[in-house]
């Protein structure tokens, strides 16, 4: 099963990618092997191989009905992009908009994408190329896009962020995604650029989480007596809650993601709201509880598992 309802409202995960991504040093600087090798028991198989100390990801999307609307959470990795700085992304051939459809969604119905941030794995889809050029991929939708981002990565604005040998340009690193993925999008009049908060129907909303990117957002979703909280990367590993000090370094500001994580780790775990992070396989979600200043796993979501160890 991969359809979930909290409250009047319906979850669906799409997973468009899955695969191990990196060793765990080189993502997660600050983390030691020690704190791997405490949560073995629960990190492998599903995020975690310690045969070869490299972590897992999914790349997927998550699609709301709420409201009578179609909502997209993220838009992961898209076909035909050029990725120089993750080959393994470039040049996709995903059959993602199959499994949309699996799902009872073509492009036409669905009328809003949320990008949580602009990273490449967050808004792929958000396009897609017809004719040698980029055009939206959902015709009628509203893409919600923090304005902080947006400013931030737009090559125009001449911005340098971290590189792995020093300051570089944003055209130098993420400039493909702003050039395929969101100005087709700015152009064609379907950007919503919202600032401090947007309010999308009565039972969800967004709100800046800063940190991973200037402009980083968590969605919130109150139905009834559920909650939930799409965050997006702020928890890239499970392994980020029960240690929320452990950032990555794909953060652009590593100090402000590890206070928005811990903020938003205490609120889910005082109102019982179910985390969604971007990047989790096995149950994709999970419901934490407070283990002295950490966290721990109180339940995971009712997703069927995917990855390693779904078999």
């Amino acid at each position: 099963m991969q359809t979930i309802t909290l409250g009047g409202v319906e979850i669906t995960r799409i997973v468009e990618w899955q695969a191990p991504f990196s060793p765990t040093g080189s993502v997660f600087p600050s983390s030691t092997p020690r704190m791997w090798k405490e949560n073995e028991a629960w990190l492998a198989p599903d995020f975690w191989s310690p045969q070869n100390d490299e972590f897992y990801v999914n790349v997927q999307t998550w699609v709301l009905r709420s409201a009578g609307r179609t909502v997209l959470v993220d838009t992961g990795l898209g076909n035909d992009k050029n990725r120089p700085y993750v080959q393994g992304w470039s040049g996709l051939r995903t059959d993602f908009l199959d499994r949309l459809a699996a799902a009872g969604v073509r492009p036409e119905d669905v009328d809003v994408v949320i990008n949580t941030h602009l990273h490449s794995d967050h808004v792929g889809w958000n396009t897609r190329l017809v004719d040698g050029a980029w055009v939206p991929t959902f015709p009628r939708a509203s893409y919600l896009i923090a304005r902080a981002d947006f400013d931030y990565w737009n090559p125009a604005n001449g911005h340098t962020v971290k590189g792995v040998l020093g300051d570089v340009s944003v055209a130098q690193t993420n400039g493909d995604m702003f050039e395929d993925s969101i100005a087709p999008v700015h152009r064609a009049g379907q950007a919503v650029l919202w600032e401090d908060g947007y309010r999308i129907d009565a039972e969800l909303s967004l709100e800046p989480a800063p940190g991973h990117t200037p402009g980083s957002a968590v969605l919130r979703l109150t139905s009834g007596t559920d909650r939930a909280l799409f965050i997006g990367d702020l928890v890239h590993s499970p392994l980020q809650i029960a240690e929320p000090g452990c950032d990555t370094c794909l953060s652009e500001d590593q100090a402000q993601a590890v206070r928005s994580r811990q903020r938003i780790l205490e609120e889910a775990a005082d109102t019982r709201a179910l985390v969604f992070p971007g990047h989790l396989p096995g149950h994709g979600a999970a419901e934490v509880r407070r283990e002295g200043g950490k966290f721990a796993i109180e339940r995971w979501a009712a997703f069927a598992r995917t990855g390693p160890g779904a078999a």
